[in-house]
């Protein structure tokens, strides 16, 4: 089996709807310029507040994939 090395990103998702859409906007988005996309860890979430109601919500993700030198 070769060696591989993988570079780690961390991204910002955000959705009107749910922490899950939110990581998954940002992976999504992600995979549009990035290739061989292997593991997607959630690190954080929170929420946006306007005037005491959430107006979005917000999924921090550590994204690696497979670094090509």
């Amino acid at each position: 089996m070769s060696e591989s090395v993988y570079k780690v990103i961390e991204l910002v998702g955000t959705s009107p709807n749910s922490w899950e859409e939110a990581a998954k906007n940002a992976v999504q988005t992600a995979s549009k310029t990035l290739k061989d996309l292997r593991v997607a860890e959630i690190t954080k979430l929170d929420m946006k507040v306007e005037d005491g109601k959430v107006t979005a919500y917000r999924a921090r993700v550590n994204l690696s994939f497979k670094y090509v030198g």
